[in-house]
């Protein structure tokens, strides 16, 4: 059994890691092919590194898409510009494509489910009506009630000063940062429950000269005191938990951090999955995101339990749930559903369960149609799934997500009165 005394880290990064810039450039991709033909089947993954960038993957679709033109245009809104980008430039690095499209094999399970082909059922008008899953594999939501928008706090704090650090740069407040930074928290539990902030640390690249200062040591106190002012303070003053006296901070432990991005490091698509999610506080079923278009269960799937744990926790029923679901290629129905309230729940999780199955439709088409998985991007000016790909695809609250909505929580709880009633 786990301590209820504990401490709990959880990390994010900005837009520019490297593994973020794959994460973007994949989903940028899918933006443009999903607005254009929403039917398109999209399977992109991203690589880079020094003064290179690599598309691979397979995508099935009746438009074109300028790949390289995309690939530019998402670094340089990243950051990798001239100098600013510390040896990655959008202007001048490769951009290499080798895109195949998808598998018949697979194509013919994702376009008639085994539970229409074994009935005859003929397909209908509509294609998505009787698809299967794209893949197999396990997904996992989950919610808990620590912050507003039912998300752990380590990593709803870690993206907050991630996304601030990014701000901060863009916006000019602190100008000798570069593209690439991370964050991590560590919160302290009492009883299982947040109770203070134990370590906050940023490391952030920047220019090897600021100011007129190039001496390591003084371009260190210089970053550890705008860090402080202009991200670590300024996040805190909203929360409820601030660091105290004791709270350890640290800014660049490794001291200097000029050489980032693509060129101090290989990105790829999907190698951030646990910053895309709870921050390792939830478990994880290892399919990436990015990239992928809704038919691939990985990502809808992913979306609809958070969806779940999440209306479940709104209505009162658990402080605490994690929904699992698992899926076989080809196949629409789910082949398990298992909820895990932790021993929070008001009845018993096999009871939720129940609600859950009589309540949600987690068919892959009832998934799309519930969320407009496709149609997203048009709807957002050809933006969507890029906006996700740094920061979070789970508790955003800076667009409108709409695996965030708490709107069946009074449909679960009407639901759960009959347990109720005999507890």
């Amino acid at each position: 059994m786990v301590s209820k005394n504990f401490l709990f880290t959880s990390e994010s990064v900005t837009e520019g890691h490297p593994d973020k810039v794959c994460d973007q450039i994949s989903d940028a991709i899918l933006d443009e092919f999903l607005t254009k033909s929403p039917s398109s089947r999209v399977a992109a993954e991203t690589t880079v590194t020094t003064g290179m960038a690599l598309v691979c993957g397979e995508i099935t679709s009746d438009c074109y898409v300028d790949i390289p033109q995309i690939v530019r245009n998402t670094i340089k809104n990243i950051g990798y510009e001239g100098e600013n980008g510390g040896g990655f430039d959008y202007k001048t690095c490769a951009v290499l494509t080798s895109i195949d499209e998808q598998s018949t094999d697979i194509a013919g399970g994702v376009n008639k489910a085994l539970e229409a082909r074994d009935t005859n059922a003929s397909t209908s008008s509509d294609e998505t009506e009787n698809i299967g899953a794209g893949d197999q594999g396990i997904m996992f939501g989950y919610a808990c009630n620590e912050t507003p928008e039912l998300m752990p706090l380590p990593i709803s704090l870690a993206h907050k000063l991630s996304y601030r650090l990014s701000r901060v740069r863009k916006k000019g407040i602190v100008d000798y940062l570069r593209p690439d930074g991370k964050s991590q928290v560590t919160v302290e539990y009492v009883d299982g429950k947040p109770s203070r902030i134990h370590t906050v640390l940023i490391s952030t690249q920047h220019d090897p000269v600021i100011g007129t200062e190039s001496d390591n040591e003084k371009v260190q106190a210089i970053i550890e005191k705008d860090i402080k002012e202009h991200v670590i303070d300024y996040v805190f003053k909203k929360e409820s938990i601030k660091p105290d006296e004791n709270t350890v901070i640290l800014v660049n432990p490794s001291g200097r951090f000029v050489i980032g991005g693509p060129q101090g490091d290989a990105g790829l698509t999907g190698r951030k999955i646990i910053v895309d999610t709870y921050g390792g506080y939830s478990r994880h079923g290892g399919g990436a995101f990015s990239g992928k278009d809704p038919t691939k269960v990985d990502r809808s799937a992913a979306y609809a339990a958070r969806y779940v744990a999440k209306n479940v926790v709104a209505s009162g029923l658990a402080d605490k749930c994690e929904i699992e679901l698992a899926y076989a290629i080809g196949v629409a129905e789910p082949v398990s559903i298992l909820v895990d309230t932790f021993g929070t729940g008001k009845i018993s999780d096999d009871n939720i369960s129940d609600i859950v199955k009589e309540t949600f439709d987690l068919k892959p088409v009832g998934i799309i149609k519930k969320f407009d998985l496709r149609g997203l991007p048009a709807k957002n000016g050809g933006k969507f799934y890029q906006k996700l790909a740094a920061y979070g695809h789970m508790g955003r609250t800076d667009i409108d997500v709409p695996w965030e909505q708490t709107d069946m929580a009074d449909c679960i709880k009407q639901k759960a009165e009959k347990y109720t009633a005999c507890v």
